[in-house]
């Protein structure tokens, strides 16, 4: 076992991200919640007007709010480190509509509980590649 205090801090700083990235991905539930029923239910927006606007208003909350707190991102190319966020968020919503779909319709599993292991698998993609690619240092 590495006993270094920097192996330890290294360990530390990603726990502390995927905490920080975790409540970000909360306060986006709330934003793409709260805007879907403004949307939908007080504006009478179409549901499939409606969910992408608020999806999307979500991403935004949550690239904000990762660039400032969890990754700490620089001034310097926030509109890419954006798009890279756009798009690894675009793929955590296939994994989560794929895995609801797969446990719904082939293995009989209740859409609520489906939904939530899509979600959780999502979130484990979105976090890697936040980490990995969109905020990746020097990148």
């Amino acid at each position: 076992m590495d006993r270094r205090p920097e192996a330890s801090f290294v360990g530390w700083g990603v726990v502390n991200k995927l905490l920080k990235f975790l409540l970000v991905g909360a306060s986006g539930v709330v934003v793409n919640t709260a805007l879907l029923y403004a949307l939908y239910q007080l504006a009478s927006l179409p549901l499939l007007v409606a969910s992408p606007l608020a999806v999307e208003a979500s991403i935004f909350n949550n690239f904000i709010w990762n660039d400032r707190w969890t990754f700490l991102g620089s001034g310097r190319d926030k509109l890419r480190r954006f798009c890279r966020f756009n798009l690894v968020s675009l793929g955590g919503l296939a994994i989560t509509t794929g895995v609801l779909y797969v446990l719904v319709t082939l293995l009989g599993v209740h859409y609520l509980f489906a939904n939530l292991a899509g979600i959780s698998l999502a979130t484990l993609w979105n976090f890697m590649l936040s980490f990995l690619w969109t905020w990746r240092e020097g990148g």
